[in-house]
């Protein structure tokens, strides 16, 4: 029979390690401003040598962009999980997921979504609009249309003019305390429901006038 002691640690796979920058970096971003958080203490915290962060991720800043991206990009895990039945339902679990996800990383999902002290440049904007945007794609797909589908570009936009109003009352909820959480439930799921409901359906019943607006990183 073996007595020896259990191992303290172990040695982590390289994605497990990354994630677990990742973690480390993501909650020391949260709790603290973008400047005062430095590749050394995200190394402490994590455990690492400085230049493991470099290896993984690059510079700061590119680590602080892959924060920012990941925290407002809705996962695929997000449509998967939700269930079978009316659109009511499956908007007040999606409502409630999301809520849930904000409430664990509330410190950094508001710095996501006004980033401050990197500066607001084009690739900022990009990475910005590319999680919305990948984030409406999600909505599309867990009601069974896709940006390719007929109108799609349209309700990509839609849901993404969606998102703005969900970060709105976000600030409200979190920062202004102008809303409790039911409040902001309420306000989110009944607008989801009459977005896909009522407004998807007019928006395809309509006849096109023009061609369709073109998407992020087509040629002209």
């Amino acid at each position: 029979m073996n007595t020896e002691p259990a191992p303290r640690w172990r040695r982590l796979e390289p994605d497990e390690r990354k994630e677990q920058i990742y973690t480390c970096a993501a909650r020391l971003f949260g709790a603290r401003p973008y400047s005062e958080v430095s590749t050394s203490d995200i190394a402490a915290a994590a455990g690492v040598a400085r230049g493991l962060i470099n290896h993984y991720f690059g510079t700061k800043r590119e680590l602080y962009l892959e924060i920012i991206r990941r925290a407002l990009t809705v996962p695929r895990l997000a449509v998967e999980i939700l269930p079978d039945g009316p659109l009511e339902l499956r908007a007040d679990v999606a409502i409630e997921w999301f809520l849930d996800m904000v409430t664990s990383q509330e410190r950094m999902w508001l710095a996501a979504i006004a980033p401050e002290g990197i500066g607001r440049d084009l690739q900022v904007e990009r990475i910005l609009e590319e999680a919305d945007r990948e984030s409406a794609d999600r909505v599309l797909e867990a009601v069974g249309l896709s940006r390719e589908s007929d109108h799609g570009p349209e309700l990509n936009a839609l849901v993404r003019a969606f998102g703005g109003m969900v970060k709105a009352a976000g600030r409200e909820w979190l920062v202004r305390r102008s809303l409790t959480r039911e409040q902001v439930h309420l306000l989110l799921s009944k607008s989801l429901v009459t977005l896909v409901g009522d407004i998807f359906p007019a928006i395809q019943a309509a006849p096109r006038t023009g061609p369709p607006a073109p998407r992020q990183g087509d040629s002209a």
